[in-house]
């Protein structure tokens, strides 16, 4: 059976209900983390709460104490009946009169849904969206919020074309992501993936490669991964080999791919 957390109670998926007032429906006013989960364990928990924070900061958004949301994820595995996969926390301004501006006190909607699953691997082929832009400037860039229509347009020029996912270009015309996740290209000069500035989410996965200290940041335009020894887009659910950019064939570079997978599947 399908479950949820719904502020504060496990509900059948079936049963539970959100307000059509809600803000997070009528205006995607909200924010979302998707966690992996391995072995019951909630992965880089801290690290997904604290970019939580920050996008409540940009909104000016409430969200849950960091140990009531652990908490709360919690609640939600011992019910669910798995132990690898993944849950998504969502956060909206909740139920509000209608018109753009927030009212000045809300109660934010809370709730946790979850799959059972692996990590993922898949070999891809990607184009570069002609119809959506990242803007690099924007502080939406930087945060995970429920307004994803800019990705959902992007993914579908990409079906239309024969293609698993699209490349986002900034407003230079330089590559800052995938719709769902951060690319990584093993170059002469190492591993190297689009610094936050160019428009790049700053992604869990991305922190993981940083932080070992096998990858450095450096902007990165369409020639660069025509010209990379292996391309990667990853996130905190997966990592995916780019074997093709609008239909030209990219390199593959076996051992760069294990480095990052050790990283990414500890």
């Amino acid at each position: 059976m399908s479950i949820i957390w719904l502020n504060g109670k496990i509900y059948p998926v079936d049963q539970a209900a959100i307000s059509p007032l809600d803000r997070g429906v009528t205006l995607g006013d909200g924010l979302f983390e998707t966690l992996r989960i391995k072995n019951g364990t909630v992965l880089h928990f801290l690290w997904h709460y604290q970019r939580l924070c920050n996008g409540a900061q940009v909104l000016g958004l409430p969200v849950p104490e960091q140990e009531n949301t652990l908490q709360a994820i919690r609640e939600f595995l011992a019910c669910a009946g798995f132990e690898n996969g993944s849950v998504r926390l969502t956060v909206t301004r909740g139920v509000a009169p209608r018109g753009l501006l927030p009212p000045e006190h809300c109660k934010p909607t809370v709730f946790i849904t979850g799959a059972a699953g692996v990590f993922r691997e898949q070999s891809v082929r990607v184009c570069v969206s002609e119809l959506v832009r990242r803007d690099e400037l924007s502080p939406l860039s930087r945060i995970k919020s429920l307004s994803y229509l800019p990705g959902i347009v992007a993914r579908q020029e990409a079906e239309r074309k024969g293609c698993d996912d699209a490349l986002l270009l900034n407003m230079q015309g330089h590559i800052a992501e995938s719709t769902i996740s951060n690319i990584v290209m093993q170059t002469e000069a190492g591993l190297i993936t689009p610094p936050v500035t160019e428009g790049a989410l700053p992604g869990i996965a991305r922190k993981l490669l940083l932080d070992a200290g096998v990858m450095q940041e450096r902007p990165v335009c369409y020639e660069d991964i025509v010209k990379a020894q292996g391309v990667y887009l990853t996130n905190s659910l997966s990592l995916r080999t780019v074997t093709h950019l609008d239909g030209k064939a990219l390199s593959c570079h076996p051992e760069s791919y294990g480095k990052i997978r050790e990283i990414l599947k500890k």
